[in-house]
């Protein structure tokens, strides 16, 4: 019945005057506000306030962005407002009660800049019939891809079921990376109750098959000691746990001081930015933060059953430039003997090889070449 109302309204509202100067975004299903099309969203309403940017979300109260309207996802004002606005970006695949318009544009962001994990067509055998159903309907509807680096260029042009144009212009939520504001980073870590002067640790790891949470075994006390003696300065540990993860992160956490839980925190990208460090494991947020050059260590005690067991991966993960810890005395170890300069060599030689198309200007460069196609 649902099915059947949806299309309905598409059918209605499809029969509406498209606004010329009305985009409509989404992120993760509106489950968000962040990925790409926040910062896109953010220089839309500075650079363009002649606009109507429009944000779909599952809780609409939760926010309140100066320049943008909000409306509930999949009310009958989603279907309006998705109906007849002149552009569509998102991060996610689009559902199959999506029906583009000749008129409209839309526009897909991905939500990487560049994976470990192979995805759509690389990995079809892992992937439900009904979702590859799914993508290839959304990318038949596509007008314009954003890549981040020449390599996701060859994934997308392989794997993407897709033929359509490119923007070779790196990632928009990957601005904020190359951002010298103070102030933002201030009110992060203020936002997040860290005493000004602390220096931050991000702990944010990806999701096992099955939710398990054997690997998730890093001793939070130690790694804060650790730091403080051969860093120096104080520490504090920020844990932004997978959305898989988030009814677990009491039993994950416990009651550590040195610790505060950032799971709810709406934009990672943010704590990427405010972070002085950060552990992940096949989590593409590395990627993200290479930007930084600041250190970003691998924390993968079950490297070897991970890349046999679940999806293939992109790159072996010894070849990353980044630092492998198997177990505490290795994470240990690999603080003590950290060496800045040989890391940012290594960071710089990786981008190189991918062709990294970062610059800090992706959402200029998305926006202007997709009204430049308009006008």
């Amino acid at each position: 019945m649902k099915d059947n109302l949806y299309k309905i309204l598409v059918l209605i509202f499809s029969i509406f005057p498209i606004s010329k100067k009305k985009i409509f975004l989404m992120s993760y299903y509106g489950n968000q506000y962040g990925c790409s099309p926040k910062y896109i969203s953010q220089y839309m309403v500075k650079a363009h306030p002649e606009w109507d940017v429009v944000w779909a979300f599952t809780n609409p109260d939760k926010y309140d962005i100066p320049g943008i309207r909000k409306v509930r996802y999949f009310s009958f004002r989603y279907f309006y407002e998705l109906c007849t606005s002149k552009i569509i970006l998102t991060n996610y695949r689009m559902t199959k009660h999506f029906h583009k318009r000749n008129e409209q544009v839309y526009v897909q962001t991905w939500h990487s800049s560049l994976r470990l994990k192979m995805i759509e067509g690389d990995a079809e055998q892992t992937l439900p019939p009904h979702y590859i159903e799914m993508a290839k309907a959304d990318s038949k509807q596509l007008d314009y891809l954003v890549s981040g680096c020449q390599y996701s260029t060859d994934i997308f042009k392989r794997c993407f079921w897709y033929d359509g144009k490119i923007i070779p212009a790196g990632t928009p939520r990957n601005d904020i990376m190359f951002s010298t504001d103070k102030e933002l980073k201030n009110n992060i870590l203020n936002h997040l109750g860290i005493e000004k002067g602390t220096r931050t640790i991000l702990y944010a790891p990806t999701f096992r098959k099955g939710d398990s949470l054997e690997y998730y075994n890093i001793d939070y006390p130690r790694l804060v000691k650790t730091l403080e003696k051969n860093w120096g300065g104080k520490w504090q540990i920020l844990v932004r746990l997978h959305p898989h993860l988030r009814p677990y992160s009491e039993q994950l956490l416990g009651k550590e001081t040195c610790v505060k839980d950032a799971t709810a925190y709406d934009d990672i990208q943010e704590l990427l930015f405010a972070a002085d460090m950060i552990i992940s494991d096949y989590s593409s947020l590395m990627f993200d933060f290479a930007m930084t050059k600041r250190p970003c260590l691998l924390y993968v005690p079950d490297l070897e059953e991970y890349t046999k067991k679940d999806r293939k991966l992109y790159f072996d993960v010894k070849e990353l430039p980044f630092p492998i810890c198997k177990d505490n005395e290795s994470l240990v170890n690999c603080i003590k003997t950290f060496k800045q300069e040989e890391y940012e060599n290594e960071v710089n030689a990786f981008l190189n090889k991918v062709g990294s198309f970062e610059n800090g200007k992706a959402s200029e460069t998305i926006i202007e070449t997709i009204l430049a196609h308009i006008n």
